[in-house]
């Protein structure tokens, strides 16, 4: 088994907290949500932090976050926020200190489990949820190709199926 982090990143609803929770307890590893730790830091949510701050602060402590993660010495499970990967410098520093897997699934796919999971999602506004995460898979695609490993499809798996294919993929 790997000693480097275990890095799950991709957009919204793809199940990057619920799987990395998942991978950590198989793997008797610490979780880390860098969204968890910027709302931590700050003493806010994330969507009150886009309302108040803007995206480029709010992408500042996630710089941050991104950075105190893949610092730790112990071995983790790292989730990261949909577009912790559109910074160069978080991607260099995920893949260098960790084995990054992108967790991908369909526009409409994402946009049910996010309408279903109660969050607020900031970047979602007004266009609707699965025309904004068509969007967002275009843009983000490269920076996704360009941080990850290994890639696993979610759509139709379950968190015990994509939690498998996560860790075939992180064994050597």
């Amino acid at each position: 088994m790997s000693t480097e982090h275990l890095v799950l990143v991709g957009l919204m609803g793809a199940g990057k907290s619920t799987v990395g929770a998942e991978c950590a307890r198989r793997l008797e590893r610490p979780f880390v949500d860098t969204d968890e730790l910027v709302e931590a830091v700050t003493g806010t949510t994330i969507g009150e932090l886009f309302a108040t701050v803007g995206e480029q602060a709010f992408r500042a402590h996630e710089r941050t976050a991104v950075e105190d993660a893949c610092a730790s010495p112990e071995p983790a499970v790292i989730s990261c926020g949909g577009g912790a990967v559109l910074d160069p410098d978080n991607r260099r520093r995920l893949r260098d200190r960790g084995f990054v897997v992108w967790l991908r699934a369909a526009p409409d796919v994402l946009a049910d489990r996010v309408r279903a999971d109660g969050v607020d999602r900031p970047l979602l506004g007004p266009a609707g949820a699965v025309a904004t995460l068509e969007r967002l898979a275009v843009t983000r695609q490269d920076a996704y190709e360009a941080a990850a490993h290994a890639i696993v499809d979610t759509d139709g798996r379950d968190v015990t199926q994509v939690a498998d294919a996560v860790l075939e993929t992180y064994r050597p």
